[in-house]
C-alpha cells in the first residue's frame, strides 16, 4: 500500500504511550483546554460566529494536538480538514483566515507526523497541507506559510531518520551481541564434546568391558561396574542434550521429552545402588505440570549429589507433600563432616533460580540437629501464570 494511501485512508497502528514524563501529560492537556478558549473567545470577538460554530471550530482546532499523540496520521487528517472548516467566518481582508490555536495546532500535528513516519508519507502530508494555504490565505502570505510549512516538515523528517538509524544502529549491536553468545556457546560444545564426552565415553566402555577383560571379579563387583556403566551412559545421554541446546540459535533442539517427577524414583535408584542411603515419601502426582515436574527432578538431583559429595555414606530422607496448590520438596542428610561455608556453589544457585522462575520459594542450610536441609515449595499452577 502506497504512502498516500496510507496517510489518507488506511487504518494505523497506534503509538505506544510514553513510558516517561507521564506526568507532563495532565499539565499539556490543561494547557490545550485553555488554549481552546481563547480560541473561542477570538472567533466570537473577531469573526462574530454564533457561539456553537465558535465552539466546534475552537475544539477542533487542539483535538488533533491531542489524537496525534498516539495517532499522528489520524491526527493530521482531522487537522487537515480543520484548515478548510477553519476559515467559516473569516474577513478576505484579514492577513490570516485561520484563529492563531489552529495554525500552531496544525504545525505541531505536522512535525509529529512527520517525527514518526516514512519520508514519503510526510512528503504527501506537506504536498496536501499546501493546498488549504495557497486557496485561503493572501498571495503574499502564503508563499510565506508555505517556506514554514516545509521547514516545520522536513526537522520532524531529521528527527523520524535519526530515530530509526539510532534504532536500526541498537539492533545491528543486538545481533552482534547474540552472534557472540551463540559462538562461546558452539565454543563450550565443541570443548565438552572433544574433553568431557570423550572421558565419559571411556569410563562407560571400560566399566562395561571389565568383567571380560579382568578374571576372577566377584559377582557384587561386576554389579558395581555395571552400575557405573550404566551411570555413565546416561550422563552422556544428558551431555547430548545439552548439546544440542548450546549449539541452537534458539531453545528448541530438544526432541527427547524432559525427566518429571515420576523419574524421581530413577534417581533414588541410582542413588541407593551407589551407596547411598535414601528413604522416601513419594506420593503418586500425574497432574503435575512439565515445568514443575521437571523442576522438582533437577532438585532432587543436585540435593542427592550434593549428599554424596559432602556427606558420603549419611542417611538422606526424601518427602514429598502435594496438595491443589503447590508440590513441596523436603530433602535432608545427616553431615558427615563439617559444613563448607563462605561459598555458595553453583548447584544451589540453580535450585533457587528454578523455583523463583515458577513463583516459588528455595531454602537450604544446616537444620540446627546435626544435618543439611533443602526445602522447595512450587507452586502447581506455576505454567499458568
Amino acid at each position: 500500500m502506497g504512502p498516500l494511501t496510507y496517510l489518507t485512508l488506511k487504518r494505523e497502528t497506534p503509538r505506544p504511550p510514553a513510558r516517561r514524563r507521564r506526568h507532563v501529560l495532565p499539565v499539556l492537556l490543561a494547557a490545550l483546554v485553555g488554549l481552546a478558549f481563547a480560541a473561542n473567545e477570538q472567533l466570537e470577538d473577531t469573526w462574530s460566529l454564533p457561539t456553537a460554530v465558535a465552539g466546534i471550530i475552537a475544539a477542533g482546532s487542539v483535538l488533533p494536538v491531542i489524537v496525534a499523540y498516539r495517532w499522528p496520521v489520524m491526527a493530521w487528517r482531522l487537522a487537515f480538514l480543520m484548515m478548510f472548516a477553519g476559515v467559516i467566518g473569516a474577513d478576505p481582508h484579514q492577513s490570516w483566515p485561520w484563529n492563531s490555536v489552529l495554525i500552531v495546532g496544525f504545525l505541531l500535528v505536522l512535525a509529529r507526523l512527520a517525527a514518526t513516519n516514512e519520508s514519503m508519507v510526510t512528503v504527501w502530508a506537506t504536498v496536501l497541507s499546501l493546498i488549504p494555504v495557497f486557496l485561503f490565505a493572501p498571495y503574499a502570505n502564503a508563499w510565506g506559510a508555505a517556506m514554514l510549512v516545509v521547514a516545520v516538515a522536513a526537522l520532524g523528517d531529521i528527527i523520524s531518520r535519526r530515530r530509526r538509524a539510532r534504532e536500526l544502529t541498537e539492533i545491528t549491536e543486538l545481533e552482534q551481541a547474540r552472534r557472540a553468545v551463540l559462538e562461546e556457546r558452539a565454543r563450550i560444545a565443541r570443548e565438552m564434546h572433544d574433553v568431557v564426552a570423550h572421558h565419559m565415553s571411556m569410563i562407560a566402555v571400560q566399566a562395561e568391558t571389565a568383567p571380560y577383560r579382568l578374571e576372577g571379579l566377584p559377582e557384587q563387583a561386576k554389579q558395581e561396574l555395571a552400575s557405573i556403566a550404566t551411570a555413565a551412559r546416561a550422563a552422556l545421554t544428558d551431555m547430548r542434550r545439552l548439546l544440542g541446546v548450546l549449539r541452537a540459535e534458539q531453545a528448541e533442539a530438544e526432541k527427547e521429552p524432559q525427566p518429571g517427577y515420576a523419574e524421581i524414583a530413577g534417581l533414588v535408584t541410582t542413588a541407593r545402588r551407589a551407596g547411598l542411603p535414601v528413604t522416601t515419601e513419594l506420593p503418586e502426582l500425574t497432574d503435575l505440570p512439565e515445568a514443575v515436574g521437571l523442576t522438582a527432578y533437577r532438585i532432587v538431583q543436585e540435593a542427592l549429589a550434593n549428599a554424596a559429595r559432602h556427606a558420603p555414606g549419611g542417611p538422606v530422607r526424601l518427602v514429598a507433600r502435594a496438595d491443589r496448590d503447590q508440590l513441596e520438596l523436603d530433602i535432608r542428610n545427616e553431615l558427615t563432616g563439617p559444613v563448607r561455608t563462605g561459598r555458595t556453589g553453583h548447584g544451589l544457585v540453580g535450585m533457587r533460580e528454578r523455583v523463583t522462575l515458577l513463583g516459588g520459594e528455595l531454602t537450604a542450610g544446616p537444620d540446627g540437629d546435626g544435618g543439611y536441609r533443602i526445602t522447595a515449595r512450587i507452586p502447581r499452577q506455576a505454567e499458568a501464570k
